[in-house]
């Protein structure tokens, strides 16, 4: 019998090395608010996005002139003029510019797994696009959550559900972990309604009091952009 090509995920970064070999393909996820405001950024024109870990790498990049985007804590930087708000890309201002990334979560996900042969990033704004893409390159797929500062993430936990979902009911794909189950399960439990799902979750709480709300309604609308970032060197691209 062919094996098929598996589908699982890991719920935070600090897990990432337990899986890592096993896998030709990452999806990183970082939904409230990273990777979201990376697909929209790509979606109105954005070139590329160099993804970075630290303050400082950030800010010797906006010394040498680039526009740099830094979040942390859910807040914009002090000095720097963008963050990680999806609704401050929805704009040209940024179209065929470099932007420079930073968050709190995001970035330091997908610099981990930086040497994976196919690292995507994936958001409910291009959910049936990156399964599309998924499901046509026919490789071992890693779902990798973002978190909270290393913590479990419920929002990322509930995407990563609905793309593990969509890639297994296919048949061409097969779990054998707890959490890509139980990430499946948490989808079906909160794809009626995931704004109402997530009220109580620690990040919407957190997002909420810095009256970010349209942020998080923004990032939980499936489907807003066939956008596919990808990672090639150093940068992220639109595939």
């Amino acid at each position: 019998m062919i094996e098929k090509p598996k589908v699982e995920v890991c719920f935070t970064p600090n897990m990432f090395p337990l899986y890592a070999e096993d896998f030709e393909v990452v999806v990183v996820i970082d939904v409230l608010r990273a990777t979201s405001a990376i697909c929209t950024a790509f979606h109105y024109g954005v070139d590329k996005i160099i993804p970075v870990s630290t303050l400082d790498q950030a800010i010797e990049y906006k010394d040498k002139g680039y526009y740099v985007a830094a979040e942390r804590k859910g807040k914009i930087v002090s000095g720097f003029e963008f963050g990680n708000s999806p609704l401050s890309y929805t704009n040209d201002k940024l179209k065929d510019q470099t932007l420079v990334l930073t968050t709190t979560n995001g970035t330091k996900a997908i610099n981990m797994a930086k040497d994976i042969e196919h690292l995507l990033i994936g958001s409910f704004l291009n959910l049936d696009a990156i399964c599309n893409y998924l499901i046509e390159l026919n490789k071992s797929v890693l779902i990798l959550g973002s978190g909270w500062e290393n913590k479990f993430c419920l929002e990322d936990s509930i995407c990563a559900g609905a793309i593990s979902e969509q890639l297994l009911k296919t048949n061409k794909f097969e779990s054998n972990n707890d959490s890509t189950i139980a990430a499946k399960y948490l989808f079906l439990s909160a794809k009626s309604n995931y704004f109402g799902y997530l009220k109580a979750s620690s990040h919407r709480k957190r997002l909420k009091k810095l009256n970010l709300n349209e942020d998080i309604k923004y990032c939980l609308t499936p489907n807003q952009t066939d956008v596919i970032p990808v990672r090639e060197d150093y940068y992220l691209k639109k595939l």
